[in-house]
């Protein structure tokens, strides 16, 4: 058939493509392919497994024996071997599924009957598995070059029509009749003189077991005084040896006492001494480590505020020294300027004498008018007496200032011998 774009098909089908681009089909079982149309075909070809029912009826064994066998048999084309799958398309492309069928159907049975007359009936009847072994095996053989392969083979029935099977059963039945006969005659007989033979050795045993029983008694008597003499030897050994092992014991009880106490005592002690590790270890934890950062921290403190101190009065000294340079440099340059500043007035008072004094003593006069009137300006209230002849109020007290202005060139030639009045008399 021709078709175009995908062609697909289910799991127990192939496709055959052939035509343009392929040199051989192509055979695609259980799938999908692309097909052109026109240039290229597409063919399906069955995978289903088919069930034969395989008749050969009056087919003649090898003893000459007609009889009839039935087989099913279970066989499909092999899609999953491409060999095998290129083969069956050779063979049945084109056929249908019941074409195929019947082909299979018909090798099988040429096989069956083949294997049939190769073999006697008893081997047939009797070894069936060994008979479908055989039809499979071969039938596999010659179906495989049609690309198809046998999945299983059964022999399903075995007739005949002359009777053969039904004597052979007849026969068996009759050998198993009689020898079920013999054998249980001979099982009764066996049985009588088994029973006999265990009767007379029930007894022999009865016999035998009294005897047995008597000698035993006297035995056990024989032996039971022994016994006595033993146990009671033995019990007085017992309660010796208990009484012995009893102090022994309780030695060792005292002695295992002894030996836990030491252990008691051990293990006190090295209690003891771990407790002593322990609080020396806590000890060096909580107070000598903390002392030994502690006074590490002080002494650097120390060092620092040491080291801190000495480069502050290092520091401080070396500005004392700047200053004092300083100063110095200031008091020299202030001591030149003065000295460069009176020997100019020396200068000038030698040049001009008179003048000067009376210039210094205008100069002075108001300050120590000013200072004259300092105690007044002070005063919060001036209480003045008069007799009515001279000046009173502002005008006195400015009397009185003045009074005492004027006496000043008088304290100055009393303290310095210099006649400040007379100098400025002459000046004029």
């Amino acid at each position: 058939m021709n078709t175009c774009g995908f062609v697909t098909c289910g799991p127990n089908e192939a496709l055959v493509v052939s035509g343009c681009c392929y040199g051989k089909p192509l055979l695609v079982p259980g799938g999908r392919v692309f097909v052109w149309p026109i240039v290229q075909q597409v063919q399906k070809i069955s995978l289903n497994t088919m069930t034969l029912q395989v008749e050969s009826p009056t087919v003649y064994t090898s003893q000459g024996v007609p009889i009839s066998v039935t087989g099913i048999a279970q066989v499909k084309i092999q899609g999953q071997n491409e060999e095998m799958l290129s083969t069956a398309c050779e063979q049945f492309l084109g056929k249908s599924e019941e074409e195929i069928h019947n082909i299979a159907l018909v090798t099988l049975e040429g096989h069956q009957r083949a294997i049939m007359g190769s073999m006697t009936v008893e081997e047939i009847y009797k070894d069936r598995k060994k008979f479908s072994k055989e039809v499979f095996e071969v039938a596999s053989s010659d179906l495989v070059n049609m690309g198809i392969t046998v999945v299983s083979y059964t022999l399903k029935d075995i007739r005949d029509e002359e009777g053969y099977l039904k004597a052979l059963g007849m026969a068996r039945t009759a050998e198993v009749k009689r020898d079920a006969r013999i054998g249980e005659a001979e099982a009764r007989r066996d049985a009588q003189i088994r029973e006999a033979i265990a009767e007379e050795q029930r007894m022999a045993a009865r016999f035998l077991n009294d005897t047995e029983i008597a000698k035993a008694q006297r035995d056990f008597e024989l032996k039971k005084a022994a016994y006595d003499v033993e146990v009671q030897t033995k019990k007085a050994e017992a309660e010796m040896a208990f009484e012995l092992q009893s102090a022994k014991t309780k030695q060792r009880i005292m002695e295992e006492q002894m030996q836990v106490k030491v252990v008691e005592r051990c293990q006190e002690i090295s209690v003891q001494e771990q407790e002593k590790l322990r609080r020396e270890k806590e000890l060096e934890a909580t107070v000598r480590q903390p002392a030994n950062a502690e006074k590490y921290r002080l002494e650097k403190m120390a060092e620092a505020n040491k080291l801190k101190t000495v480069m502050e009065a290092e520091a401080e000294a070396e500005a004392i020294k700047i200053r004092g340079d300083a100063e110095a440099l200031a008091i020299e340059a202030k001591a030149k300027a003065e000295a460069e500043q009176m020997a100019k007035k020396a200068a000038a008072w030698n040049e001009y004498k008179s003048a000067a004094m009376i210039d210094m003593m205008l100069e002075t006069l108001p300050r120590v008018a000013a200072e004259v009137a300092a105690p007044l300006s002070q005063a919060k209230k001036i209480t003045m007496v008069s007799s009515g002849n001279g000046a009173i109020g502002a005008e006195k007290l400015t009397e009185e200032v003045l009074s005492i202005v004027a006496r000043v060139p008088e304290l100055v030639k009393t303290m310095t011998g210099v006649d400040v009045a007379k100098v400025c008399v002459r000046s004029h």
